[in-house]
């Protein structure tokens, strides 16, 4: 079974609070469960692009995808990068810099949220204009 994209944090908050001894094999596990259904995932939305760019002739929907994908990935990225920052920052409690790090890879998540909502938010407004 393919784990559910919410069910990251959730994986890594139990694998965080497994310090000291930390279980690895297990969050390894959930990791590659998502990994397998977002390369599922990759293949179907490279249909889709390929059906909007030559089949429906709307390059400009095939636009936003590329897009909406990049910031996909970007969102991928800095999840693993603050999932690290807050592993380091609870096993180097003494260390200022890490929950300076956690909070600004936490903003700049939000910000690419806030960047993949206003794609959506074009595809949605440029795929009814068809209609």
């Amino acid at each position: 079974m393919v784990a559910p994209p919410e069910s990251v944090p959730r994986g890594h908050r139990a694998y965080l609070s497994s310090a000291p001894h930390y279980d690895f094999p297990r969050y390894r596990q959930l990791v590659h469960e998502i990994t397998l259904a977002f390369s599922g995932i990759s293949r179907e939305v490279l249909c889709i692009a390929g059906r909007l760019r030559d089949e429906l002739a709307r390059p400009d929907l095939a636009q936003h995808r590329a897009r909406l994908q990049e910031r996909e990935q970007e969102k991928l990225q800095l999840t693993a990068q603050l999932q690290l920052a807050r592993q380091q920052a609870q096993d180097q409690p003494d260390v200022d810099a890490h929950p300076q790090e956690v909070r600004e890879l936490k903003h700049k998540l939000i910000k690419t949220i806030e960047a993949i909502s206003e794609i959506l938010q074009d595809l949605k407004y440029d795929s009814e204009e068809v209609e």
